[in-house]
């Protein structure tokens, strides 16, 4: 045994120096996970040995440095110099006036760096170990000072030991510590992170139909930061459970762990199309560090901030002024991401759903519904606080289902009107109308792709002839338990809009329209109909109360008592994977989206609806409903014309060949990205099932297409009940 040694092994009462020994060395290398050190050449380092002395250099060509003359002991290794670059992601980063973050050169180099395995876990072989008499595996964050801005740790095969640390004594504060007389290799984790790919492009696509879908659905979710406790009174925060929206923008997603799960309930997992990009390109969550930030000192209370309430707006819990909004946000360099919840709670959202009293939007002619306006104005002092503090000319996409969906529009439209002049794309999902047509045709500027989902009874909601008193609405709502009669006519009174505009949809419009063939054949087509008979916004359906062969849906009430056609997790996004599949399908194979078949099928059954209306309207009625009479064939002319306009779209459609740029947007002129992304989605077992309704139809259907659409064959009798139009 060495002396050394000997000194090593004994315990640290017994070993007292009266004169340490000097004229030890010793060398390192930093490395990659494929062994070379290049990377880190030129970097600036910084030791101190087992007496306190500095000693500092730079790395060499091949990331090594080599300390030739320090006291006895071991010593401890850092790279802390500042990021002193160009990059203005970078340079943006580091100057920020909120929450500016403490970037490393050796960070910027680690980012640099990628995974020798795809899905980041820790190389068994390094090729650099040949060479090495101790062998390290270690983060950024093993090196620097400052360190809640970086990802989380994780495992490694070859961890760092603590005993050196304890040899150095009081010296020792930070870095890794190596031991003397040896070549020690520190293999450095690549610093990359998984983004969900996202398009800038204001075009609608299928990849921002899918993607988005998914983020609308985890606003259900917590943020779930740990400790809960407010004010936070520990000097670190994490994000352990899953789903929530913590987890995955400041854990798995930072650490490159592929999630699949945004909603409890799942059970598929959907995979969002990942990108692989610097950790800092990431959507960030911001850090959270007390004695770096003064914004984080507990002794703010509840003026405090920290990553939940920056990022996640929780208003369920605020009192006699709640409105029950839920929202998150996030940002990187080239996009800033909100996603709106839609109805969680039945009482508390239910109520503010009813709540369809028409009140002024933003000082304007335009009116809008007052249970979403309220939300929205909520929601609006969150995200104006977070983009004032981090918007550096990002796109901003909104996403929101349902009541989410409607509280993201308004959203939208009051950031559209700020003085910054917000580029803004929003995808909602099953929401219901939420302004007039004032409102509607002011917001024209706004880009707006609206999807609905065949049967689903939301966006029927409010009604265009609604405009809710809550005094009178309750009230009649109670009477009606006790005296329906009574109860119903002061409903109608309360739910009646006598005056003004009428509500109205915003936005684009695209119908997820399953399509059955026969038993063992369906497919889905995603289109915008011109028509209100397929879009189900049919007036002219209400007021003439077809009673012999023109379709509708289910009763609203029949819908609501089965309400799966509007449930992300159960209908929206399947149908927007499904979507996703299907152009891919249709790129790939240089085809449109829709086929011969489906075409033919669709107009046969739209010009028999056609046939039906013009029947209906000539039965005027030579009395004292003429006047109504004529309203209706107005209302008819009108359906007739949008059938035609329908299937006008629809032959467009079985014309088109489909395009890369409708599937991924401005990602498709990133070939090399996008590529690597599509390998890794479609590693997932989950994106290689042979599903149906992702997949063009094969075989020759029969002339069932419209009793899958609308719950019965055309010209068979049925029921027609006005409340499914409303």
């Amino acid at each position: 045994m060495t002396s050394m040694e000997k000194e090593l092994e004994s315990p640290l009462s017994s070993r007292v120096l009266a004169c340490p020994a000097q004229g030890r060395w010793s060398s390192f290398q930093l490395v990659d996970e494929f062994g070379s050190g290049e990377p880190y050449a030129g970097l600036a380092y910084v030791v101190i040995d087992s007496e306190g002395k500095n000693y500092d250099g730079n790395l060499d060509a091949t990331g090594s440095g080599k300390i030739a003359d320090h006291f006895a002991g071991p010593i401890a290794l850092t790279l802390e110099k500042k990021y002193q670059g160009e990059d203005m992601a970078y340079v943006r980063a580091v100057n920020r006036r909120h929450y500016p973050l403490e970037i490393t050169e050796l960070q910027v180099r680690a980012e640099q760096t990628r995974y020798v395995n795809h899905n980041s876990t820790r190389t068994k072989e390094n090729p650099a170990r040949t060479c090495a008499d101790e062998f390290f595996q270690v983060e950024v964050r093993h090196l620097v000072q400052h360190v809640s801005h970086l990802p989380p740790q994780v495992y490694s095969l070859y961890p760092t030991g603590s005993g050196p640390a304890k040899i150095m004594g009081k010296h020792y504060e930070r870095g890794v510590v190596l031991m003397p007389l040896q070549h020690t290799v520190l293999e450095v984790r690549p610093m990359r992170a998984l983004r969900p790919m996202l398009s800038t492009d204001p075009a609608f696509c299928a990849l921002n139909l899918y993607q988005l879908a998914l983020m609308a659905t985890l606003s259900y979710c917590p943020f779930g930061q740990e400790p809960k406790k407010h004010p936070v009174e520990t000097k670190t925060v994490s994000f352990p459970v899953k789903p929530t929206v913590g987890n995955w923008f400041g854990d798995a997603l930072a650490k490159f762990e592929e999630l699949g799960k945004v909603d409890a309930t799942q059970e598929k997992a959907y995979y969002p199309l990942f990108e692989d990009v610097p950790y800092s390109r990431r959507l960030e969550v911001v850090p959270f560090d007390p004695t770096l930030y003064s914004a984080n000192d507990p002794q703010l209370g509840v003026d405090q901030e920290h990553p939940a309430n920056i990022h996640f707006f929780d208003d369920r819990i605020s009192g006699k002024q709640s409105t029950d909004t839920q929202a998150f946000i996030t940002h990187h360099d080239e996009l800033i991401l909100i996603s709106v919840r839609g109805t969680y709670e039945l009482i508390a959202d239910g109520l503010r759903d009813a709540d369809a009293f028409q009140v002024p939007f933003e000082d304007t002619d335009s009116k809008v519904h007052r249970g979403f306006y309220e939300a929205a104005q909520k929601a609006a002092v969150f995200v104006a606080r977070y983009l004032d503090r981090f918007y550096a000319g990002q796109k901003l996409l909104i996403c929101g289902h349902s009541l989410g969906g409607a509280v993201a529009l308004l959203l939208s439209e009051m950031l559209r009107r700020r003085p910054e002049g917000y580029n803004i794309q929003l995808y909602t999902y099953g929401a219901p109308r939420a302004g007039d047509a004032n409102f509607t045709l002011g917001a024209k500027d706004l880009v707006h792709h609206r999807m609905v989902a065949h049967n689903d009874p939301v966006p029927s909601v409010p009604g265009t002839w609604m405009n809710t008193k809550t005094s009178v609405f309750g009230t009649g709502a109670v009477l009606t338990f006790v005296n329906v009669p009574v109860g119903l006519s002061v409903f109608v009174a309360g739910i009646t809009n006598w005056t003004g505009e009428p509500y109205e949809h915003h936005g684009t419009l695209y119908h997820a329209m399953q399509v059955q063939f026969d038993r063992n054949e369906k497919s889905m087509i995603l289109w915008k109909p011109g028509c209100d008979t397929v879009a189900q916004h049919a007036a002219c359906s209400v007021a003439i109360q077809l009673q012999n062969g023109l379709p509708d849906r289910p009763s609203l009430l029949a819908q609501l008592f089965s309400a799966g056609s509007h449930s992300m997790v159960g209908s929206y996004i399947p149908a927007c994977w499904a979507t996703l599949k299907r152009w891919q399908e249709a790129q790939t194979m240089k085809r449109p989206i829709v086929t011969e078949g489906e075409f033919k099928w669709v107009e046969t059954a739209l010009l028999s609806i056609t046939a039906q209306l013009r029947y209906k309207r000539g039965q005027t009625r030579p009395d004292a409903y003429v006047r109504h009479d004529e309203k209706i064939n107005v209302a008819l002319n009108l359906e007739i014309d949008r059938i035609q306009v329908t299937i006008k779209r629809l032959r467009k459609l079985q014309c088109e060949r489909t395009t890369e740029q409708q599937v991924y947007g401005s990602l498709s002129t990133q070939p090399e990205q996008l590529s690597a992304s599509l390998s890794r989605w479609l590693a997932h077992a989950e994106n290689q099932v042979v599903e149906q309704l992702a997949m063009a139809p094969t075989s020759k259907s029969d002339n069932g297409l419209l009793a899958s659409i609308y719950g019965h064959t055309v010209g068979a009798p049925h029921k027609l009940d006005i409340d499914s139009y409303i």
